[in-house]
């Protein structure tokens, strides 16, 4: 897990090349405080960058970026290839040497085996740019979750590219307010890809590669991967040990690394899954870390559940307890280390930097369980959201007209689209309140909304696998990963996913629809798979949320209220006074903290 940037401009002198990859990885070194590495080839106007967290090969062999097969080919990389041992092998075998240990180099060597096919070959989280001087092409890839980000932008024939776009904005580069960031953030509570608050900065998209051609300084983006089968496995047994064998072998590919590693332990099914799983991979569990935090307001504690798990895996456990003079403390530090706007990522913040605080450098979640599994209410309510959108448009449009949120939340379903079923399940704010806290008509919200180019569900989906599908690739992409990423890096800490192993994604698509969630309870089937191991108190509870008591906190909290004072918006000033009287949630105020000037 590292920081990478880079610059492709002819027009560019040496001096300014370096300045600006330069300028960008020092924007960036929180997230690589372990090294730190440059490319620069004047000629074509190259400038690789590099920032290092190290956890495979901590020597010097593992420095980046990275040289290959006589310095043919360059690469920067962020992330972790998690079968490099198995490619590695298979490379030994067909003569391939190797300097050290890391999986970087592994991704060097199966590239000049395989080339761009080799990109669909690694298992894992990754966003690199590798430069192949004999085909005078660089390509940019992101691994197929979409887990690892990678930003850039194309001006005048020019690319630079980053791990986050607070570091593409230190170059000399000129960039303009994306005019729709607040209408895109107000409706989905983040900015969904590929957008940014910048209108010349993508993301680039998960399961994609960037090829840029230096002799004509021109690009494409293609997909390199390739979907599996559907519906393959039809028999509930065989779809338990599937998803059983799946898991246990992304947990003990997840736990390979040269540093401190631990679990994230809410006491929730999925990270006490994972924890426990780890602990049976772990030859002295002991030597295994496990993390919660815990609240004085009782209401939000799981402490009894975290701490039923640590006991049975005998694992290191550390429990931190944060309370409205820490969440005060660090605040603002929070909110800075907002690579872009979101109204979620201050836990994610906290915890990461408790894992610090414990000496840990990586650290496995259970991020991925819910969306694959069908753990959210957004599973049961699929099938209404499909009904109400064979309603006429008109008559959706017709909700705007009454006092009840979800009735205002329909008229989202008149956009007839994939965008507007989202909204319906989980906008924050509707096109009415969005068009009067930034001054705008309805229509000027309707025409952004309606176009988003955020992806395109199959209608031959059933109910629940829509509802999968909206909560895999909307809310997890662009909320909890981008988050998860962000603030863990803030730290140096990385997060790891075993849920969003590339083999268990592609499992649970084989598995017939019917048996992954038309069970009795949210996440059945992974239930079931780990029945014999998972205790019921786990099981057998209501569900809680990774949530702080933020109502409580923010309510009081003088950085945060002083920004609404002295407004001249009629309609930011109602949800104020509304928010004091506890009728308004504090995740809504936090979106309008971000917007407000």
């Amino acid at each position: 897990m590292c920081r990478i940037a880079g610059i492709i401009d002819k027009t560019k002198t040496e001096a300014q090349l370096v300045a600006n990859v330069k300028a960008m990885c020092d924007a960036m070194a929180h997230g690589g405080p372990d090294d730190e590495g440059f490319y620069i080839e004047a000629q074509h106007g190259i400038a690789f960058g590099h920032r290092r967290l190290a956890l495979i090969d901590l020597s010097a062999a593992g420095h980046q970026p990275m040289f290959y097969n006589e310095n043919r080919l360059v690469l920067s990389f962020n992330g972790e290839i998690y079968n490099y041992r198995e490619l590695k092998a298979e490379l030994l075998n067909l003569s391939y040497e190797f300097n050290s240990n890391s999986d970087t180099e592994v991704i060097l060597a199966a590239y000049a085996e395989w080339g761009i096919k080799s990109f669909d070959k690694l298992k894992g989280m990754f966003a690199f740019s590798i430069f192949d001087t004999i085909q005078n092409v660089t390509y940019l890839v992101r691994d197929s979750s979409g887990i690892k980000p990678l930003y850039y932008s194309t001006i005048n024939q020019n690319l630079v590219f980053a791990s986050e776009v607070k570091a593409i904005k230190q170059t000399d580069y000129k960039y303009t307010n994306n005019k729709d960031w607040k209408i895109y953030f107000l409706a989905f509570g983040h900015i969904p890809e590929p957008y940014t608050t910048y209108t010349e900065i993508q993301m680039l998209p998960k399961a994609n590669y960037m090829a840029w051609w230096h002799a004509t300084n021109s690009f494409e983006i293609r997909s390199y991967s390739h979907v599996a089968e559907e519906n393959r496995i039809i028999n509930y047994t065989e779809a338990l040990e599937k998803v059983k064998k799946g898991l246990q072998h992304s947990v003990k590919q997840h736990l390979y690394a040269d540093a401190a590693i631990g679990t994230f332990l809410s006491g929730g099914i999925d990270s006490s899954i994972i924890s426990i799983l780890a602990g049976q991979m772990i030859k002295n569990p002991s030597n295994l870390h496990t993390l919660s935090i815990n609240f004085d307001e009782t209401e939000y504690s799981e402490k009894a559940f975290q701490d039923l798990i640590s006991k049975l895996i005998n694992s290191n456990h550390k429990e931190y307890n944060i309370n409205k003079t820490c969440f005060e403390k660090y605040f603002s530090h929070a909110m800075a280390a907002f690579d872009q706007p979101t109204t979620d990522g201050i836990n994610s913040w906290f915890i990461s930097y408790f894992a610090k605080q414990n000496g840990l450098k990586a650290v496995l979640s259970g991020i991925g369980a819910d969306e694959l599994f069908g753990g959210y209410p957004s599973f049961k309510r699929m099938d209404l959201v499909e009904k109400l959108s064979k309603l006429p448009r008109f008559i959706l449009k017709q909700g705007l007209r009454f006092n009840s949120q979800i009735l205002k939340r329909a008229y989202y379903l008149s956009y007839k689209n994939t965008c507007g079923k989202y909204l319906f399940l989980r906008g924050f704010f509707n096109p009415q309140e969005i068009a009067s806290i930034l001054n705008l008509s309805v229509d000027e919200v309707d025409v952004v909304l309606k176009t988003a180019n955020i992806g395109i569900m199959k209608s031959s989906l059933t109910a629940k696998q829509k509802a999968s599908w909206l909560e895999y690739n909307l809310y997890m992409q662009n909320q909890l990963l981008k988050d998860t990423d962000a603030m863990s890096m803030q730290h140096g800490v990385e997060v790891r996913v075993p849920f969003l192993d590339k083999d268990l994604v592609q499992i649970v698509k084989e598995i017939k629809s019917d048996l992954v969630y038309e069970t009795n309870k949210p996440k059945g089937l992974l239930v079931d798979a780990f029945r014999n191991v998972l205790p019921e108190k786990i099981w057998n509870r209501h569900k809680m949320g990774f949530t702080f008591p933020f109502e409580n906190w923010l309510s009081t909290n003088e950085q945060f209220l002083s920004k609404f004072s002295g407004l001249g918006n009629k309609k930011v000033n109602a949800f104020f006074e509304d928010f004091k009287k506890g009728k308004l949630h504090w995740s809504k105020m936090m979106a309008l903290y971000q917007v407000v000037d």
